[in-house]
């Protein structure tokens, strides 16, 4: 099996089409499954030759249920569905079968070939929910900081990324957690910029991260700041910012790729539980989890050999 990794650690676009699945369980569903997902690579070369600068690009994620009833054994070796956290507020679980990451500099080829990819799984599909993500003026979220600051470069993201020779039979992939937020943006902008600050643990507009003696332990960079033997272990985030002015919805799509699931678990462990427990993130006081998936996306070859 080939270990070439799917476009994973791809730079940031100016758009992106987070488009999750469920599939009905019948094996003709299954069967149509393995035929799109094989061909993706296919499609965004054709559309993608379109306009060539346009970077697009899509990485291709299956859930814990949907990999045995699509591809069965052997499967990835921490694979399993999305744990859902309770503590001062809820990460919650949700349907989701199929991950279809698109990225491009522009949202029409995201969404050409998202709409290729839901024409191709035609009935096998049960249900199905897009976010149309876009790049905020200078990497900022729509609560107004940058994000992604602390995120892992070259050598370093492929480190952090994708599955090495602890389990051969999938080195080359990543395990995927997705997140969909939904932000109380008049209750944030009425909390004072220097408090603000304080949440998340970086400067608003210079983005300087706060010094120890200024940050609080409930900050939002001190919790997701995963430390073991004295080596910090990273993720690979993909944040994209979406929202609907007339529905009065503003939201931040988190996507964080990483070799082995446990270390975004042990992140959103931290901000919804607390360390020590109780001292949760201050900034899910404003933000809500309103979706939670676990997928896996395999080497760039498994997807096309398993179609044929």
């Amino acid at each position: 099996m080939t270990t070439s990794p799917q476009p994973v650690t791809a730079g940031l676009t100016r758009a992106a089409i987070f488009l999750v699945v469920t599939l009905k369980p019948d094996a003709q569903a299954s069967a149509c499954a393995r035929a799109v997902c094989g061909d993706v690579a296919t499609l965004v070369r054709s559309i993608g030759s379109r306009v060539l600068d346009g970077k697009l690009c899509c990485v291709v994620g299956i859930g814990s249920e949907a990999w045995d009833r699509l591809y069965g054994a052997p499967r990835p070796r921490e694979l399993h569905p999305f744990i859902e956290i309770t503590g001062k507020h809820h990460a919650v679980a949700t349907p989701g079968d199929l991950l279809f990451h698109i990225r491009a500099e522009r949202m029409d080829l995201c969404f050409e070939l998202a709409t290729q990819l839901m024409t191709r799984l035609g009935d096998a599909v049960a249900s199905a929910d897009q976010v149309n993500g876009f790049g905020y003026f200078d990497s900022r979220d729509l609560i107004g900081f940058v994000d992604g600051t602390e995120n892992p470069a070259d050598d370093e993201a492929r480190e952090a990324a994708l599955v090495g020779a602890d389990d051969p039979g999938f080195a080359g992939g990543s395990y995927v957690i997705t997140q969909k937020y939904l932000h109380d943006l008049q209750g944030w902008n009425a909390v004072p910029v220097a408090e603000q600050e304080r949440i998340v643990g970086r400067g608003k507009l210079d983005n300087i991260e706060l010094d120890d003696e200024a940050k609080p332990s409930y900050a939002h960079n001190a919790l997701t700041n995963i430390v073991e033997d004295g080596k910090e272990l990273k993720i690979l985030r993909s944040n994209m910012s979406f929202g609907d002015a007339a529905k009065g919805e503003y939201g931040t799509f988190f996507i964080g790729y990483a070799c082995t699931p446990t270390r975004t678990e042990k992140m959103l462990r931290n901000m919804f539980v607390g360390n020590p427990p109780g001292n949760h993130d201050r900034l899910l006081d404003f933000s809500r989890a309103v979706s939670g998936n676990l997928f896996f996306a395999p080497p760039a070859g498994f997807l096309e050999d398993a179609a044929e």
